[in-house]
């Protein structure tokens, strides 16, 4: 998927509305947890949908997925607020009921001509995405904006951009099927449970792991700038047996006791990328992921908790040391960094952010986020489930994201983005 290759779409769109709870919600201040202090990026996602038998062609989506906005807002009713933030430096939610951003679009085509819509294509999917011009901070972006786009074949797309210190993927997923059920006229199958404070700091602050903060590398994002050549957007499969492979080689020399798909999966690609970068032996490489956290509590985080209970962590090392041992070395990292996440650990999260007001930077770090166990397809408005959901861009160029592919998500896509001769060498990396 190369950006030369790309199809040109043209969206035209409407007038932006604002759609209030269809029921009078609660007002003021709702609080929002340090976990997700550290969450203040911008997530689009993309929900693409046929016409069906029951409702032909798309005449009818707007209306309905916008009529069923307003009434899943009277549960989630903190998304149709605006963010502020207080004289703690810390942010919460002015709930004022005003509601979230709708938008109307058309395209000047058909689903088909665009290709391959199963492939992430950032430069037409941007286009059924709303991005809201002249804001300059996270304090001026609403906390939802839709765009209902209809295309000539008699399918639609619904382009959604949400803030993710509202919610994590798990809760974003919960929140999706819930806005199809109040389509359907479905009551909800699992309701948000919105008191974020059984998340709040302790008193007092206990700092039981100083490593919160993460590592300040050095700062290499000029490598990518320092090519002068076309950045190139590609996702590569990896099946059921791929998987396989990669797990039983990071396993064969008996240095590992277990391994899971996305161990073996991350280690394979981090390695991939520092390679087809060409970084330096002694140049610091730093790996993040976000590790959900809400069954590692204790207690357990309830069922429909609105919010994040996810915590980023990292695994460290130079390029030669991640290079010059093998792929069990590097899965070894990850495995030890993914097992720290305990209720005591999670807890020292939170209280380390009350101390420190310290949000994490991905620059010159490498980020794998993995949607891939996340079900946005069983999403369904009345139209039956979508053909293709999931992000709608990366949200760095030093991002990965595993995305599920096909309805038994068994098998994964890896999706990311780099200079063009780099990607050359990664893709032949990625044989084997």
């Amino acid at each position: 998927m190369e950006n030369s290759n790309m199809f040109e779409v043209s969206v035209r769109k409407g007038e932006p509305t604002l759609v209030p709870p269809a029921e009078e919600t609660q007002k003021g201040l709702y609080f929002l947890s340090n976990l997700d202090q550290n969450m203040t990026l911008v997530v689009q996602t993309i929900y693409c949908f046929k016409s069906s038998d029951e409702k032909v062609g798309n005449e009818l989506a707007a209306q309905v997925i916008k009529d069923a906005l307003a009434k899943v807002l009277v549960y989630y009713y903190p998304l149709a607020g605006h963010l502020t933030v207080g004289e703690d430096g810390k942010l919460s939610v002015n709930c004022t009921g005003e509601g979230g951003v709708f938008f109307e679009a058309e395209a000047d085509c058909t689903m088909e001509e665009i290709g391959d819509i199963t492939q992430l294509n950032p430069m037409t999917h941007r286009k059924l995405v709303y991005e809201i011009p002249g804001e300059k901070n996270i304090l001026e972006l609403p906390l939802l904006v839709a765009q209902v786009t209809k295309f000539k074949c008699g399918g639609f797309v619904l382009g959604l951009c949400m803030n993710h210190c509202m919610i994590d993927g798990i809760g974003a997923m919960e929140f999706m099927n819930s806005w199809g059920e109040a389509a359907r006229g479905l009551p909800l199958t699992i309701p948000p449970f919105l008191d974020r404070s059984i998340l709040k700091a302790r008193s007092p602050l206990k700092l039981e792991f100083t490593h919160h903060g993460f590592a300040e590398v050095e700062d290499i994002s000029n490598t990518l700038d320092a090519y002068q050549e076309e950045m190139l957007y590609r996702s590569f499969l990896f099946e059921p047996d791929k998987l396989e492979q990669l797990k039983t080689r990071a396993m064969e020399d008996g240095v590992l006791d277990k391994c899971t798909s996305f161990e073996a999966l991350s280690a394979f690609v981090w390695r991939a990328r520092i390679q087809a970068l060409k970084w330096k032996p002694d140049q610091q490489t730093q790996l993040i992921f976000p590790v959900d956290g809400r069954s590692r509590l204790e207690p357990p985080l309830p069922k429909g908790y609105f919010g994040n209970g996810v915590v980023l962590r990292n695994a460290l090392c130079s390029t030669g040391e991640l290079l010059e041992n093998p792929i069990s070395f590097t899965v070894g990292l990850i495995q030890k960094s993914i097992k720290l996440v305990t209720d005591c650990y999670m807890r020292s999260a939170i209280d380390y952010f009350e101390v420190t007001r310290d949000r994490i930077s991905l620059c010159a770090t490498f980020f794998i986020s993995t949607w891939s166990r996340l079900s946005f397809h069983a999403t369904d408005f009345g139209w039956g489930e979508p053909i293709l959901s999931g992000p709608a861009a990366l949200p760095e160029k030093e991002s990965v994201l595993f995305l599920s592919h096909g309805k038994e998500s068994k098998s994964i896509n890896v999706f990311l983005c780099l200079p063009a001769s780099s990607m050359k060498i990664f893709q032949e990396l990625m044989q084997i």
